[in-house]
C-alpha cells in the first residue's frame, strides 16, 4: 500500500526529507503546497510532483494524498497540521512540532478526533545510533549525568551581524537557538529519562528577540542533565552520558553515528552501529509503518515525549525572556 505524501515548506529540509524518503517502500510523492503557485510549480516541476496547490485545506481534502510532511516555519506547525487532520491526513511534522505546550495539546486533541496519526519528525531518536544507547545504557550502572551539545554557527547569523534578519533570527516564525539546535540535546534526554524536577535556564538574546545561544541545568531524583546550544558559536564537543561504571561517549548528539562506552577501568567498547547517511530515511519510515499499522502515536517519537520537551523549553523560554506571538493565543486562553 502507498502512502501518498503532500509536502508543506519548499526549503533545503524539504529536499532532504524527500531524497530520504524515496528510499523507503511504500512512499509517494503525490503533492506540494506553497502560498506561490510559481513555486509550486517550481518545486514540483524539479520533483516531478503531479498536484500543485495553493491552499492547505483544498490539498487535504482532494483524495491525492493520505499524509503530509510539514516543514513550514514553526509558527505555522500548528494550524497547517490542525487543517490536515481535520479532513483524515495523518501527519509528520518537523521539529519543533509546535511553538509551545499549548499548541502541541491542540494539535493532539485534533488528531484523537479524527483518528489519524500525528507524529513529531526528530530524527536523531530513530537512528541506529540512539538505539545502540538505549539499549547499552545499562552498562553504565547508576547514572548520574547527561551532557549534550550542539553549538553550530548559523551561516544566517553573518547577514544578521550585516543588518538582514532572515526566519531564522525572527521571532514572528518562533525560532532562535533553543527551537532549532537546543531541541536535539533535549528530546533524547526526555526520551531516556522522562521528565525533569527541576529546570533552570540562561541564555544570550539578540537585537531581534530570539536567543542567540543558551544552557539548560535540569535535575533528576538521582541525577542531573546539562545542555548547551548556539547558532552564534561552534563546537566540536561530543555528548555524554555518565554512569558509575562508565560513560556513552556520542560524536553527535543529533546524528549519533560513533557511539562508544569509555569504562571507568579505561577500556572501550565501540557501540556504533551501520546508519545510513540520509539520516531522515529512519523517521519516514517508522511514520509509513505507523499509517499501514493504522497507529495513531508513535512509542519513540510519543505524544508525551514531544510535550514534555516542549514544557521544558517553554520553561526554558519564559526564564530567560523569550517569547513568541504564538504564545499570545496560551495567554489568552488563560
Amino acid at each position: 500500500m502507498m502512502i501518498r505524501f503532500g509536502i508543506i515548506g519548499t526549503n533545503w529540509i524539504t529536499e532532504t526529507f524527500i531524497e530520504a524518503a524515496r528510499e523507503v517502500e511504500d512512499f509517494a510523492l503525490a503533492a506540494v503546497y506553497s502560498r506561490s503557485a510559481e513555486t509550486a510549480d517550481a518545486f514540483a516541476d524539479k520533483h516531478q510532483i503531479a498536484g500543485r496547490f495553493t491552499d492547505i485545506t483544498e490539498m487535504a481534502a482532494s483524495g491525492k494524498i493520505d499524509a503530509v510532511y510539514i516543514a513550514s516555519p514553526n509558527s505555522f506547525h500548528a494550524r497547517h497540521a490542525i487543517a490536515c487532520m481535520k479532513q483524515g491526513i495523518h501527519v509528520l511534522c518537523e521539529k519543533p512540532i509546535a511553538s509551545n505546550a499549548y499548541e502541541l495539546r491542540q494539535m493532539i486533541a485534533a488528531a484523537k478526533e479524527n483518528g489519524v496519526l500525528l507524529m513529531e519528525a526528530l530524527k536523531s531518536t530513530f537512528l541506529p545510533g540512539f538505539q545502540a544507547i538505549q539499549e547499552n545504557i545499562s552498562k553504565l550502572g547508576e547514572v548520574r549525568r547527561y551532557f549534550a551539545t550542539y553549538c553550530q554557527y548559523s551561516s544566517r547569523y553573518d547577514a544578521y551581524k550585516s543588518g538582514t534578519v532572515l526566519n531564522a533570527f525572527n521571532p514572528s516564525f518562533s525560532n532562535g537557538a533553543l527551537m532549532d539546535l537546543g531541541i536535539y540535546c533535549l528530546y533524547p534526554l526526555v526520551a531516556l529519562f522522562g521528565k525533569p524536577d527541576v529546570v533552570k535556564a540562561t541564555g544570550v538574546m539578540l537585537e531581534s528577540g530570539v536567543d542567540g545561544e543558551g544552557s539548560i541545568v535540569l535535575q533528576y531524583a538521582t541525577m542531573d542533565a546539562v545542555i548547551m546550544y548556539s547558532k552564534i558559536t561552534h563546537s566540536s564537543l561530543p555528548s555524554e552520558i555518565q554512569g558509575e561504571s562508565g560513560s556513552i561517549v556520542i560524536d553527535k548528539i543529533s546524528e549519533p553515528s560513533r557511539v562508544q562506552i569509555v569504562y571507568r577501568d579505561g577500556t572501550s567498547e565501540d557501540i556504533s552501529r551501520e546508519t545510513s547517511s540520509k539520516f531522515m530515511f529512519y523517521e519516514a519510515k517508522a511514520f509509513i509503518e505507523l499509517v499501514k499499522a493504522s497507529r495513531t502515536e508513535s512509542n519513540v517519537n510519543s505524544f508525551t515525549n514531544s510535550l514534555i520537551t516542549l514544557e521544558i523549553m517553554d520553561e526554558a523560554r519564559k526564564q530567560i525572556g523569550l517569547s513568541y506571538p504564538a504564545d499570545q493565543a496560551a495567554l489568552d486562553d488563560h
